[in-house]
């Protein structure tokens, strides 16, 4: 599938904006599926723990490819290379803890996903890049509909067209009305409906968002988000944005070490359709693309939320009721 154009297609820079994907999947091992991708797109492989590896230096950059569990890799905060010279039970101790990360790595392969974190993609290649998908499927990969155990997803971070405040709000409303008709879309899986990984907005932050009198500075954007959405489960993430926006925030969940700043938006809402010939990063691409064209069409915007506010929004009784509970904290 061909990827179709954004309305914005370069950045702040004036250079092809680009797109991160994440795949995760159950059927191949790291070290396999590292392989698979050098086969594809050249670099070097790097061995960094026994279920995580780099491809260095590869088409686009370099490739992350590990079992998606912190516990089948060593954490580094506790290998002390300077302890490990000096000490024999230092040496002891941290080889037992990585050899206990490789035993519990070899026992989750296939109950936990393999994730392959792709560098950052032009858009007008993510056709080339879904070579990786093709095969994938080939060698026995298998998505998020193998199984009811498998709630795997595809995430895009689309590179921001824009990082002005006026821009990131049209997206964010563009999303929230555009959110049920990716979910009809996509078919998004019971599994991954249950699980938390990729959550929909509150309908009472959906209305909060697309009043025409909500116009924050960017310290309220953020904390209204963080106040409504107190986590990065959510089926656009917007925390890596307003990171990179905001170094300086004091909430923690901003400083967590899971969440990478950086001037993209987060999108964790497809299925991994692996199982789908046709399917791969330039369909999801151009199922998002709905949000940003929603987004560059601001009377069109204005519009539809308009209609949601009017389909939605308590009568003003209840309003006025509801108001008054959250004043109390109730």
């Amino acid at each position: 599938m061909t990827p179709q154009p954004p309305p914005i297609p370069d950045n702040v820079k004036g250079q092809t904006r680009r797109v991160g994907v994440e795949i995760e999947f159950a059927g191949l091992p790291p070290r396999e599926t590292a392989k698979l991708v050098q086969s594809l797109f050249g670099g070097e492989l790097e061995v960094i723990s026994a279920h995580r590896l780099k491809l260095k230096n590869a088409c686009w950059g370099d490739f992350g490819i590990e079992l998606d569990t912190q516990y089948a890799h060593p954490d580094h905060e506790r290998l002390d290379a300077e302890a490990y010279r000096d000490s024999e039970w230092e040496r002891m101790r941290q080889d037992f803890h990585s050899r206990t990360r490789e035993l519990i790595g070899d026992v989750v392969t296939g109950l936990v996903p393999t994730e392959i974190v792709c560098p950052p993609v032009p858009w007008n290649e993510l056709d080339e890049l879904d070579a990786l998908f093709d095969a994938l499927r080939r060698h026995g990969a298998k998505g998020t509909d193998a199984s009811l155990l498998y709630g795997f997803g595809l995430h895009l971070n689309p590179e921001a067209p824009s990082l002005e405040l006026d821009d990131i709000l049209a997206c964010l409303r563009a999303y929230l009305l555009t959110a049920r008709w990716l979910r009809e879309q996509i078919h998004v899986d019971i599994t991954r409906e249950v699980l938390p990984h990729a959550n929909p907005f509150s309908r009472a932050y959906a209305l909060k968002v697309l009043d025409p009198d909500y116009q924050p500075d960017l310290r309220t954007l953020i904390d209204d988000y963080l106040e409504y959405n107190p986590t990065r489960n959510r089926e656009l993430d917007l925390l890596p944005l307003f990171a990179y926006l905001d170094p300086e925030h004091p909430h923690e969940l901003l400083s967590n070490q899971l969440v990478q700043p950086r001037p993209t938006y987060h999108y964790r809402l497809p299925n991994a359709q692996l199982s789908e010939a046709d399917w791969g990063s330039s369909l999801e691409w151009n199922r998002w693309l709905e949000v940003e064209k929603l987004a560059a069409a601001p009377d069109t915007l204005a519009e539809r939320s308009a209609e949601y506010l009017a389909r939605h929004r308590p009568a003003w009784p209840r309003r006025c009721w509801y108001a008054l509970r959250r004043r109390l904290g109730r």
